[in-house]
């Protein structure tokens, strides 16, 4: 960062929709050098409304909020407002929580742990180009980069029955190597909660109770390669 846009403070929007949490952040950030708070808001889709009003440097977005999460809202605010960085500040550090924030575009992640001198690194960092990573959340990302890829599905060219779609024959066909709802979502780069869901639609429109029902169908119907010497 060059001398002169390190005279010239950040302009922060912080959501939070926990009252008292956002007003802590708030007046935490009043105290800090180099911050310039300019808005508040109480979910996603006021986030995503005051960034258009006041375009501020950065947003620091909390992600389980009502009407729009965090996710959306910044998913939502970097595709309409690109001059606009998000720096993550909230108490998961899950996989769950982490990945989608990262793939809708945050370039910073917090956990609300994290003191005034990292927030205000990290929001720095963000407007130098730079990711604002925790240790920890930068521990995370080398751990899930260490780990091998799950094998991806060997699904046929087979027209998907009972009115699958072909993300629900992939989870199918995932569910058929054996793989756990976690290792799916990592395969397909989606949320163990979006694995259960494709899991429950395809449950209800093939009628199937359980996993190993779910094995028999998938070879059954032909929409997987069976393992060499076949099924029995």
């Amino acid at each position: 960062m060059t001398e002169g846009a390190q005279t010239k403070p950040a302009r922060v929007v912080v959501a939070d929709d926990q009252t008292v949490v956002r007003e802590g952040i708030v007046m935490l950030l009043g105290l800090l050098p180099g911050i310039e708070v300019v808005g508040a808001a109480g979910d996603g889709e006021q986030a995503v409304q005051l960034v258009a009003e006041l375009a501020p440097d950065v947003v620091l977005m909390d992600l389980r909020m009502p009407r729009c999460d965090g996710v959306e809202a910044t998913r939502r605010i970097l595709a309409e407002h690109p001059g606009t960085q998000v720096v993550v500040l909230t108490t998961y550090a899950d996989d769950d929580s982490l990945f989608p924030a990262l793939k809708a575009g945050a370039r910073g992640y917090l956990t609300k742990d994290a003191g005034g001198d990292e927030i205000v690194r990290a929001v720095h960092s963000v407007l130098s180009g730079d990711a604002g990573l925790s240790p920890s959340i930068q521990r995370r990302l080398l751990e899930r980069l260490s780990q091998p890829e799950p094998p991806q599905p060997t699904v046929t060219s087979v027209e998907p029955p009972d009115g699958l779609t072909a993300r629900e024959v992939e989870v199918l066909a995932l569910i058929a190597e054996g793989l756990t709802n976690q290792e799916i979502a990592r395969a397909l780069h989606v949320s163990t909660a979006t694995v259960k869901t494709h899991i429950n639609n395809l449950f209800a429109k093939t009628g199937l109770k359980d996993r190993a029902q779910a094995v028999r169908y998938a070879y059954a119907k032909g929409l997987v390669r069976p393992p060499t010497g076949g099924v029995t």
